[in-house]
């Protein structure tokens, strides 16, 4: 990609204008609307997140209000918004009024809003944007409050976060009296571009690019708020800037390091400014962190950020298996950010991407009933990490439930002239093109059949043009208009196959995208996959657990020439292809007591199966890996 551009060329379809009625994620969407909102609000309820918005809280009591506790009721709030927004309700558009008028009540005078530092520490209110959330929360309720106009009409929210927002200008700056700090955790930056957007306000675009611009200036902010507080900054616990992305300007960034949620958020942000001011330097910046991210440091499930001492990234190449953190907020993310610069060009590098963390790193992160969550992803288990009903910090089950709420925004983007389709989910696509109704219906069976079928709707005839990804897991595809073979020698650029034609109603295109298991190697210098392999089939990555395979999976090996069966197991799982290849075990009844000895191990045949890794821990307790030795 040309690190020149910086103009948007396509604008995501609202999933408010996408149906989904496919037999994978249709279900999930249900269970997330149906099982996980709900529990999700009696955890708030029941934790005293939703209470702390009363203002109620005496010292002394228990539970404390926590600094980030109102970043995890604005996600909910978030969810619940999309929610409605696809399926009206009137409980729960009650329910959210309820909520709001405690939100709203909780305001200050001078329009700050952070129950934390309204009950608990008052007095050090901005004194610590390092290590503190109030600009993060302030983010996410920002989103929050766009959510639900956007769903319901009403300003009761929006109004409140406008405020907000209004106040937090007159804090931040470098005018006069002014602090010219920015947050500790990004996530403000890009919600307050969000909010411009709605409200067409200049201001809230400024304050997101004074976040953005100011970010690593020196002298450090930081350090001057630590000698303010009466600390010496060399305390800092990490020991350096970089842990959230603020050791230098943005623009100068090239390598992705630090926490790995906290640049997810800056990275997407980065582009969102970019994209409204056409910042060159700003765009070549993001380029550099998405090659270095995708060359040194990214998991093959979409996950990232390997060690849990600073919940993100190392060094490269450092992608340990068993002790991966890779945690559910990141890839949810990196899903934000590949979306973002995706639209800049419509260069499947980015939708590989985001197709890889939505199927796998991100999906993995809440369980097939919708009720217990992944805070860390590992892609290796000796059986005893397990999903969780509730974390004490419970970023990342709000996180990916608002996910799964507005999925439908994923699918498809657009302009005046093309319709590009980034996922194949079966259902339907509402666009303007050329001034008039255009409607895409998709019939899939995808991810587990590679078949898809595309009709157009319109009216009268359109002139457009179709862009269709062919995904990079894809060795061959075939393409038919009207069941005439379509040329792809030179039609598919960057990932995509363009069909530009005038379109008559109803017609159909056809595209089969080859489906054959994949076996994935590492590069050398990986050095926990060494020897190793990995097996994908389509978007799916899989593993194999003890569940299938009783016998330790240390055991393994999978031959370089063997086969696999495939069989679409309807009952396991919620239904899943599942792949069984004729592999080796070691036979470990021969060794007797030693620990060492000067013969390798006894191979004997051991048919094993693999399961998709999104759909791990959802059976009894047992070891996982997703990297097999080959023998």
């Amino acid at each position: 990609m040309n690190s020149a551009v910086a103009n948007r060329v396509l604008t995501p379809l609202p999933f408010t204008a996408v149906k989904i009625e496919d037999i994978f994620w249709a279900p999930r969407i249900a269970t997330n609307r149906e099982r996980t909102l709900q529990i999700e609000y009696e955890q708030c309820r029941d934790t005293g997140r939703l209470d702390a918005f009363r203002l109620q809280w005496k010292p002394g009591q228990q539970p404390v209000p926590h600094i980030f506790w109102d970043s995890d009721v604005a996600k909910w709030v978030e969810t619940a918004s999309y929610t409605l927004a696809t399926h009206p309700n009137p409980v729960l558009d009650q329910l959210l009024d309820g909520i709001i008028a405690q939100i709203a009540a909780a305001q200050q005078p001078d329009g700050y809003l952070n129950t934390h530092f309204t009950q608990v520490e008052p007095e050090k209110r901005w004194t610590n944007l390092r290590d503190w959330h109030e600009l993060y929360c302030a983010g996410h309720l920002i989103e929050a409050a766009i959510a639900h106009y956007q769903a319901t009409g009403k300003r009761s929210l929006l109004d409140v976060l406008c405020r907000y927002a209004d106040y937090i200008a007159t804090v931040f700056g470098r005018g006069e009296g002014q602090k010219r700090g920015y947050p500790g955790h990004e996530e403000i930056e890009l919600a307050l571009v969000k909010l411009y957007h709605v409200t067409q306000e200049e201001k809230y675009l400024l304050l997101a690019q004074y976040f953005i611009d100011e970010r690593g200036q020196q002298p450090y902010y930081y350090d001057q708020e630590a000698l303010a507080r009466g600390e010496d900054p060399a305390t800092f616990f990490q020991k350096t800037y970089s842990y959230m992305q603020a050791d230098r300007p943005v623009r100068e960034l090239s390598e992705v390091a630090g926490h790995a949620v906290r640049a997810m958020y800056l990275y997407s942000g980065m582009a969102d400014m970019a994209g409204e001011t056409g910042d060159i330097e700003l765009m070549s910046a993001c380029n550099r962190l998405w090659d270095d991210l995708n060359q040194h440091k990214l998991y093959l499930t979409g996950g990232l950020g390997p060690s849990r001492h600073n919940e993100g990234f190392t060094f490269n190449y450092d992608l340990p298996n068993e002790t991966a953190y890779a945690e559910t907020c990141a890839a949810v993310g990196l899903i934000f950010w590949a979306q973002r610069m995706l639209q800049f060009r419509c260069d499947g590098r980015y939708a590989d991407v985001m197709e890889k963390a939505l199927y796998n790193g991100a999906l993995a992160g809440v369980s097939l009933d919708g009720e217990r969550f992944f805070y860390e992803n590992p892609l290796a288990s000796l059986g005893s990490h397990h999903r969780q009903p509730w974390f004490d910090c419970a970023c990342c089950p709000p996180n990916i439930a608002r996910l799964l709420a507005s999925l439908g925004g994923y699918v498809y983007s657009y302009n005046e002239n093309e319709i590009a389709v980034h996922l194949y989910v079966q259902g339907n696509g509402q666009f303007q093109i050329h001034g008039q109704p255009v409607t895409l219906h998709q019939a899939t069976e995808y991810p587990w059949d590679g078949k898809v079928s595309l009709t157009i709707e319109s009216p009268t005839a359109v002139d457009m043009t179709l862009k269709l990804r062919i995904p990079g897991w894809c060795q061959m595809a075939k393409a038919y208009v009207n069941g005439r073979v379509v040329d792809m020698q030179g039609a598919v650029q960057s990932g995509y196959l363009s069909l530009q034609r005038t379109w008559q109603p109803n017609d159909k295109v056809e595209l089969t995208l080859d489906m054959s298991v994949q076996r994935i190697y590492a590069r050398p210098d990986v050095r926990a996959d060494a020897g190793k392999v990995a097996l994908q089939r389509g978007p799916i990555l899989y593993c194999i657990e003890e569940a299938d395979n009783p016998i330790s999976l240390t055991y393994l090996r999978l031959p370089k020439e063997g086969k696999f069966s495939i069989r679409f197991e309807r009952g396991l799982l919620g239904g899943v292809v599942t792949l069984r290849a004729e592999g080796q075990a070691a036979l470990i009844e021969d060794w007797g007591k030693q620990l060492y000895r000067t013969q390798p191990s006894t191979p004997r045949p051991y048919r094993f199966t693999a399961v998709p890794y999104y759909a791990w821990d959802n059976r009894e307790p047992g070891q996982m890996t997703v990297w097999i030795q080959e023998a």
